[in-house]
């Protein structure tokens, strides 16, 4: 490997899903994954086999279709690693990524168990023969192995280097020092990747990861401090998202050594002008919203609102921007197809998006586009993004709205009256309700007589103009497992019924996964 070169390790399918209220199907998933081998990332982390039937299967299914490194994340046990192997044996380039914690907050914790010894010594012994033998195990179902030494960013140095040792003896060729906590701070973190690289004997035979979280808003800047010290894979998620306040951001990453390649002598493979497409995809398929002042991606990186700024910027580009928008995609004019553009035109835009589609959908989303630009004289970019977004969710049916009826007004008691086609059959009822959508709520879970926990609703402007498409964003609750849903319209009201409908859509979906993947268990054990 050219020592000059930083690898990037996408975990926007495992970390970055991990997101409170992310929850990306197996369709969602694989539509990411091929956007990603087309941003070009080194390395995939496509899931955590062992979690859930369903993870099993987006892994699975990402390692038959998508061509570049793909990672299954495994504890430090037999039953996950194989699993892991599992899932990937489609895999041209399979990667399993076994992890152990090693700070003692963790393992004081985790495995305050008398089995795993009595003392915190007795303990710290047990963690390193655990990934030693994880990882050695995991050798002999692949060459490339990774291991983690979980909150390694409050991991003992020299406990630390005694871990990454035993997983490079055991074969490990990764090794990966995360911030787990998002705790350090940048020179803290980067002496740390400089110690390990002076104490472990058998640094030479590993390349060195490094895997930051964003507490303290020091993600990015503790990426850079690894590079600056030695680290030459960063694992990082589009937009940023991750568990609690999420992950480095894999764009900031790229454009922070790509625009100062004055101090840093490294680079990536990364087609930065396909990150605008990734960044809209990756936050229309979860329903995370990307903040307006968001670095690289956000609507405000590249508006200019004082005049001063104006002025200035009109003269000279470089006076306040240190990149352009082309250079990570954002189109300098955007294409505006109408009611008259046919399904050539269409698939034309949505394969420059990023969107890779079927005669069959092409034909599905055809219809949507129509009706949409029934309602709109001019259909843009982020019209489509939203379009897709839907599609996408709604590829598989279970119910599906076919007229909604409401009337509210300021002295009346709001009601609503809904169609619904449940396979090839069509169910009505009316309801009253609190408010217009509490009202088309009751009506749905009426005639579809279920009762579901609505743990939030979100609603926002997702385009511009006095026709702009509102976005429903609902999350609900059943058996102890939450399901995403969402909904467009120009009319907010029915995009709050589709959205509803959209996360009942994805809890069958799920019910569904999880009873198919039973049934070929069965039958793989009955042969």
């Amino acid at each position: 490997m050219n020592n000059n070169k930083i690898l990037i390790f996408d975990t926007t399918l495992r970390d970055g899903e991990q997101s409170p209220g992310a929850s990306l199907n197996i369709n969602e998933k694989l539509e990411i994954a091929h956007q990603l081998a087309r941003l070009n990332v080194d390395v995939i982390e496509a899931g955590f086999p062992i979690s859930s039937p369903t993870q099993f299967e987006a892994v699975k299914r990402i390692a038959e279709e998508v061509d570049v490194i793909i990672a299954g994340l495994a504890r430090a046990s037999e039953k996950d690693i194989k699993a892991c192997a599992d899932a990937l044996v489609s895999a041209k380039k399979p990667r399993i990524h076994t992890f152990s914690s090693t700070s003692d907050f963790h393992i004081l914790g985790k495995f305050s168990h008398p089995r795993y010894g009595n003392s915190l010594e007795e303990k710290r012994k047990t963690i390193i023969k655990m990934s030693y033998d994880a990882v050695a195990y995991a050798k002999t179902f692949t060459n490339d192995i990774e291991f983690s030494a979980e909150d390694a960013g409050r991991t003992d140095l020299g406990y630390l280097a005694e871990v990454i040792e035993a997983a490079i003896e055991a074969g490990a060729t990764t090794v990966n020092i995360p911030d787990t906590t998002g705790y350090t701070l940048p020179s803290e973190f980067g002496n740390k990747i400089a110690e390990l690289k002076k104490r472990v004997s058998n640094i030479d035979k590993a390349i060195i990861s490094v895997h930051c979280h964003d507490d303290l808003g020091l993600a990015v800047a503790n990426s850079l401090a690894g590079i600056e010290n030695g680290a030459r894979q960063i694992e990082c998620t589009v937009n940023g998202i991750g568990e609690r306040a999420g992950n480095a951001s894999l764009e900031e990453i790229v454009m922070a050594l790509k625009v100062r390649s004055d101090l840093f002598d490294y680079y990536t493979d990364i087609k930065s002008k396909e990150i605008f497409n990734t960044s809209k995809m990756v936050s229309a398929f979860t329903g995370i919203v990307v903040q307006r002042n968001k670095a690289i991606v956000g609507e405000n990186a590249f508006s200019h609102e004082s005049g001063i700024h104006q002025d200035g910027v009109l003269k000279n580009r470089d006076t306040y921007e240190i990149m352009t928008p082309e250079s990570v995609g954002i189109p300098k004019n955007k294409i505006v197809l109408g009611r008259h553009s046919g399904r050539h035109g269409l698939k034309a835009r949505l394969e420059e998006l990023g969107y890779k589609v079927s005669e069959d959908e092409l034909n599905h989303v055809y219809d949507s586009f129509t009706e949409l630009a029934d309602k709109k004289k001019e259909i843009f970019d982020d019209d489509l993004r939203i379009l897709m977004g839907d599609e996408i969710h709604n590829i598989n049916e279970f119910y599906e709205l076919e007229n909604i009826q409401v009337n509210s007004g300021t002295n009346s008691i709001p009601n609503a009256v809904v169609k619904i086609k449940v396979k090839d059959q069509f169910v009505e009822e009316a309801s009253i309700g609190d408010g217009p959508v509490d009202a088309v709520f009751n009506a749905i879970e009426r005639a579809l007589k279920i009762k579901s926990e609505v743990e939030s609703y979100q609603v926002r402007s997702v385009t511009s103009g006095r026709e702009a498409l509102g976005e429903v964003l609902v999350r609900i609750r059943s058996n102890e497992k939450s399901f995403n849903g969402r909904g467009i319209s120009t009319d907010i009201i029915e995009a709050s019924a589709k959205a509803y409908l959209s996360a009942l859509n994805q809890k069958e979906l799920y019910k569904n996964e999880v009873e198919d993947l039973k049934r070929k268990e069965n039958l793989s054990q009955a042969i």
